[in-house]
Parts: structure tokens; sequence; C-alpha cells
């Protein structure tokens, strides 16, 4: 549980690592992670990867050579760019330079992968956790960023769609 002051120096750190982003535009998740990728010198792949109910819909893979982003090919436009988004978000606030055991469940989705060669593994199992809530934090405050400042192609995402990913009408002033 976070303290009020570990809340308000979360949301401090969180914003500005949100304010000082480069966004493509128009905004896409894959472009923001080739970027991303430039930017920390190191490629950054999406696999597709379908995994059973109750293991995360995203898993962020780190290995000496690439970050690797698993993410479910079932889910829709908008939750796989909420997804992309938020594995990127452990990139940019670093938590895979610390290390940590293997999660389970690694070597049935990567069986090809050596366990020596992958250095961390982060996915969304348990929110409590400070990663994760920085984390998602980041990745929300990235795509509100993006709803303000930054055009979105407009794609077919059902009513949501229209709510989310077309850009904000104003309404306009009365004249007076």
């Amino acid at each position: 549980m976070l303290t009020d002051r570990s809340h308000r120096r979360l949301w401090r750190k969180v914003r500005t690592l949100s304010e000082g982003l480069e966004l493509p535009e128009p905004f896409d998740a894959e472009t923001f992670l080739a970027l991303l990728a430039e930017r920390r010198g190191r490629p950054i792949e999406v696999l597709p990867v379908a995994v059973d109910a109750g293991v995360p819909c995203g898993l962020l893979v780190t290995t000496d050579r690439a970050d690797y982003i698993l993410c479910t090919p079932g889910t829709s436009a908008l939750h796989r760019q909420h997804i992309l988004v938020h594995e990127a978000a452990h990139l940019l606030c670093g938590h895979d330079r610390s290390p940590a055991p293997e999660a389970p469940g690694v070597r049935a989705l990567l069986p090809g992968l050596s366990p020596d060669l992958v250095r961390r593994v982060l996915g969304r199992t348990v929110y409590a956790e400070p990663a994760e809530q920085e984390a998602e934090l980041l990745a929300s405050l990235i795509l509100h960023r993006v709803l303000r400042e930054v055009s979105v192609p407009v794609r077919d995402h059902g009513r949501a769609g229209s709510l989310v990913g077309a850009p904000a009408r104003r309404p306009e002033r009365p004249r007076v």
C-alpha cells in the first residue's frame, strides 16, 4: 500500500516521464514501440501468444539482446494498444534493469528461449506490486495525453472507438 507521500512521488515521476515522451503523430502503439526501441538502442519485438485464462494478457520478457512483448492475439485493437503501452511503460520506468526470478509459464510461452538468456519477466499478475502500479499509471497518462494532443487514426472499435479513439469534439460556445 502506498503512503500519501510515496503516492505523490509516484505521480510526479510518472507525469514527468509521460510529458517528456516523443509521441508519433498520428499515434500508433507499434510506432511508439519502434521509437522506444531506437531510443534504447535495442529491438522490441511484439509476439502474439495465445494464453490460458488466468495468465496475463500482456507480458514483457527482457533478454540480453532484445525485449519481447507477448500479447494475446484475440483481443480488441484498443485493448492491444493499452497492453503494448503498459509493457513499454515498464521499460520507460526501468523495471527491466533489476533481476527477477523466472515467472511461471515463461517456458511454456517461449519454449525456444533459454532461461539463462531471460533477464526479467514482467506480467500483470498482481496490481498491488509497485512496478505494476507505476507501469499502469504511466500507460494511462500516455494514452490520456494521446487523446488530448495527438491525432489517432479512427478505426472500427465499435461504440467504444467512437468515444475513445476519435478526436474529442468541443461544444461550440454560444454566441453572445
